[in-house]
């Protein structure tokens, strides 16, 4: 079991707040979306949600320490993800797709991107120290 958690814990640490951040987001979208319409709740939950995973991610997920630079490096490729965000959502509700489905398969792609991103241009400990 050791070894598992040794190979394969940062993932499942990943996954665990991944599946925090979404309900983040998610809760926050439904919560807004009555008031602000779909876009304007979706942007609102996704700069919330974002702030809610750079602070789990660098703490408990990769284990680093909050720095101006992984601030910022995180934040600029989060940015990026928001026209992912917001333009899988215009895509998937112009289709007629449920609001809430379509919330929760933009936030599964949108997860596995800031993964990659995080683990290998953010929080990549042999990057910097090498």
């Amino acid at each position: 079991m050791s070894a598992l958690w040794n190979k394969y814990g940062e993932l499942i640490r990943y996954g665990f707040f991944g599946v925090l951040t979404v309900i983040v987001n998610t809760a926050i979208y439904w919560a807004l979306a009555p008031a602000l319409g779909d876009m304007w709740a979706n942007t609102a939950a996704f700069f919330l949600a974002v702030q809610f995973a750079y602070m789990t991610n660098t703490k408990f997920v990769f284990r680093d320490r909050y720095t101006r630079e992984n601030f910022l490096k995180f934040w600029s490729m989060r940015i990026g993800t928001i026209f992912l965000d917001n333009g899988g959502m215009w895509v998937l509700l112009a289709l007629g797709v449920h609001p809430l489905i379509s919330k929760c398969v933009v936030n599964v792609v949108v997860i596995a991107v800031n993964y990659i991103c995080s683990k290998f241009f953010i929080f990549n400990r042999e990057k910097q120290e090498g």
